[in-house]
C-alpha cells in the first residue's frame, strides 16, 4: 500500500514537473541561443570590465550601454558621403579612367 501511496504522489508530482518542465526547456533553449549567439560572452566582457572598474560608475547602466549600445555622437550624415564618394572611386578605378591608376 506504501508503495502505491507513492506511486500517486509520483504521478502527481510528475504533472506539476511537466509544466516546470516546459519552462525549464524554454529557458535552456534561450540560454543556448544567448550563448550561440554570442550575447552571453558580451554581457560577461562588459560586467567584468565594470568590476574591474577602479571607481564604480554613477550609472551603471549607462556604462552597460556605452560599452553594448551604438556609438554615440557619429556623424551618420558624413560618413555616408564618405561611402559615397569612395564608391565613386572605387567605380572610376574599376573603369580604368582615373589618372590613380598607374600609381596603385
Amino acid at each position: 500500500m506504501n508503495s502505491s501511496n507513492n506511486n500517486n504522489s509520483g504521478s502527481s508530482s510528475n504533472n506539476n514537473n511537466n509544466g516546470n518542465s516546459s519552462d525549464n526547456n524554454k529557458k535552456e533553449e534561450f540560454r543556448r541561443y544567448l550563448e550561440k549567439t554570442g550575447v552571453m560572452d558580451a554581457l560577461i566582457k562588459v560586467l567584468v570590465g565594470l568590476y574591474e572598474e577602479p571607481e564604480r560608475p554613477q550609472n551603471a547602466v549607462d556604462y552597460v550601454r556605452r560599452y553594448l549600445g551604438a556609438p554615440q555622437n557619429v556623424d551618420v550624415e558624413g560618413l555616408k558621403r564618405d561611402n559615397e564618394q569612395l564608391r565613386q572611386e572605387l567605380d572610376k578605378l574599376r573603369k580604368g579612367g582615373s589618372n590613380k591608376k598607374g600609381t596603385l
